[in-house]
């Protein structure tokens, strides 16, 4: 039996410096979308702080909270009154000296169905990750909401084929992707329409590849100095299971996109390319090895 038609909400923001006045911000824009029809929707990474990986500063882990904490309280009962189903990127305390880059997924009833922890973590100019994250340890996963099975990665977790891949065979419908991703001010010129292509390309072959929905959540606007900010493209969109753009949403301002997604299409996609029928499986082992010389 094909699962129901579902519709997402993504929500599109620029962040504030006030952590509390970013959360609130979101969930006007989570009421907002469920106004307009939206069934699963799903806040940008990290979307309580401006992207604080820019820098490397100890006292930024004051900005993480554990799970359950402030933002599923506010969260959870939210869900559960507008009754939709909720996927919030947050930075989490797991302990003292580990924290992660988690997504926790929210069901239409309130109930936290489970985490996911970022697997990929950057290391890069303007995004230095692996001084705050631990990699997550929960693996691959899907969660089975009232309007549909999901899986969530986060980001950088956009680049590898093996993570949507494992994540689709798990049996969802939709992946999510929460995402902060944006230009180095020097870089834009010369790089970004590039990177900015081969960052939907990613995707898109994501969606190709396993006949599965799958949303990039983006936030927007410029953060940081001058001169060693980011400027974040937004560009949240989400791709049908052929890889066709279904919604994109605008490079500069705040958006909420609400789309339908119907499970159908990835029926007929898979019949038509059943890339998963013929994997060799067999054949694999040696993707486990970091390389071959």
């Amino acid at each position: 039996m094909i699962p129901a038609k579902f519709t997402v909400g993504l929500i599109q923001t620029t962040c504030a410096l006030d952590p509390q006045a970013n959360l609130d911000h979101t969930c006007e824009k989570i009421r907002e979308a469920a106004k307009r029809g939206a069934q699963i929707i799903c806040t940008e990474e990290l979307f309580r702080s401006q992207y604080f990986c820019r820098e490397e500063d100890a006292r930024l882990f004051d900005l993480a909270e554990t799970i359950p904490g402030p933002s599923t309280e506010r969260l959870q009962p939210l869900a559960k009154e507008l009754g939709v189903a909720i996927v919030a990127s947050l930075f989490e305390k797991r302990a003292i000296g580990i924290y992660h880059n988690t997504a926790v997924v929210i069901d239409a009833d309130g109930s936290l169905l489970g985490l996911y922890r970022k697997m990929h973590i950057p290391d890069d100019p303007l995004f230095f990750e692996k001084f705050y994250f631990t990699p997550g340890d929960l693996g691959f996963r899907a969660f089975d909401t009232k309007f549909g099975r999901i899986a969530t990665l986060v980001c950088w977790d956009q680049w590898y084929p093996e993570a949507a891949r494992l994540a689709s065979l798990t049996g969802a419908n939709i992946l999510f992707y929460p995402t902060a991703i944006g230009w180095h001010p020097s870089e834009k010129a010369e790089f970004g329409e590039a990177q900015h292509d081969a960052w939907r390309t990613i995707q898109r072959s994501h969606a190709i590849a396993n006949g599965i929905f799958v949303a990039a959540v983006n936030r927007v606007g410029f953060e940081g100095p001058p001169d060693r900010g980011l400027e974040f493209w937004g560009a949240s969109f989400v791709s049908d299971p052929f890889g066709r753009i279904l919604a994109e949403a605008s490079e500069e301002k705040e958006e909420i996109l609400i789309v339908e997604c119907d499970p159908a299409k990835m029926e007929e996609t898979r019949r038509g390319w059943p890339f998963l029928r013929d994997r060799r499986i067999d054949a694999y082992g040696p993707i486990l090895q970091r390389f071959h010389s």
